[in-house]
């Protein structure tokens, strides 16, 4: 006869309660259910674990051998059962993010405050990455999603777009296209060109667009991180066409910053999970605060506020 968890919950019962009228009121059943129980176990271990006396409900040498180790075990079981419900209503729990660096620094920290006053139980991780990184962290299991510009195809991933935005070239305030309201990919021809390294989604979509507006692409300057490319705009040495949300880094930089037509080349960030591994419940309770949160940055820096 295999053991169940409700006899041990009755044993403990008995053992903390001393008395097995009022181990039966505390678990709501009846005494003779209760004793029968009790009788099951001590037959399925064949020892008698407590000796009954009209007074009280005493431990056998039998009875407290098996409390040593049952009783530990159920406390186990029990703050098993508690872990994984503080998972599912959020009392508990991790979710790691990898997103690109500009990301990381300008709209997850407002995510992760409102994600704090609201779940406060929740431990929230970030990695700052390139997009090759993010990719690998999410198929490995080191992040549980990631964010960013993606091809739509990635293997063993499944993507969801949560904001749109497009393409804006920034230059110094002073450079003489900064009177222009609106700018084609034509006018960007013969300047110094600041871009992304080939690792960067964004750097595709540059690309694209030089390519569609016929024109060639000799990058002046290239770096990993858009906080670099700001910095050479703002120093006078280049123009980086660059996302929209991209304005939410310039703290005040002497940047001019302009909408690129002829084509405008929109992308989608989006979030990325593995396919082949369910979603936490973290992950998918913050979803929506996740895509709240961008979606305000970005209409805040487009609109100014």
């Amino acid at each position: 006869m295999k053991l169940t968890l409700r006899q041990i919950e009755i044993f403990q019962a008995v053992v903390e309660q001393g008395n097995f009228s009022r181990a039966a009121e505390r678990l709501n059943t009846t005494q003779p259910s209760l004793s029968q129980a009790i009788r099951d176990l001590e037959d399925a271990l064949g020892a008698r674990l407590f000796d009954r006396t009209t007074r009280r409900v005493d431990l056998t040498e039998a009875g407290r051998a098996f409390a040593a180790s049952a009783l530990s075990g159920l406390g186990a079981i029990e703050r098993a059962v508690s872990n994984v419900r503080d998972l599912s209503t959020l009392r508990g729990g991790r979710i790691r993010i990898a997103a690109p660096p500009l990301l990381a620094a300008t709209a997850l920290p407002r995510f992760v405050r409102r994600a704090a006053r609201a779940h406060p139980g929740l431990q929230i991780q970030i990695a700052d990455v390139g997009t090759d990184a993010i990719l690998d962290r999410v198929r490995s299991g080191q992040a549980e999603i990631g964010i960013g510009t993606f091809h739509p195809a990635e293997d063993g991933l499944q993507s969801t777009s949560i904001l749109q935005d497009s393409l804006m070239v920034f230059m110094p305030e002073n450079h003489p296209l900064a009177a222009q309201p609106v700018l084609n990919w034509r006018a960007l021809r013969d300047l110094p060109i600041a871009t992304l390294t080939r690792e960067s989604g964004i750097r595709l979509l540059v690309d694209v667009g030089f390519e569609s507006a016929r024109q060639p692409l000799r990058p002046a300057f290239e770096a990993h991180q858009i906080f670099t490319l700001l910095s050479l705009v703002e120093a006078g040495q280049a123009v980086a066409v660059l996302p929209a949300y991209s304005q939410a880094a310039l703290y005040g930089r002497a940047v001019a910053v302009r909408p690129l037509t002829d084509p405008v080349i929109s992308r989608d960030v989006s979030v990325i999970r593995a396919r082949d591994r369910s979603a936490p419940p973290a992950v998918q309770a913050l979803l929506p605060l996740l895509r709240t949160t961008l979606r305000e940055m970005v209409e805040e820096v487009l609109t100014g506020g």
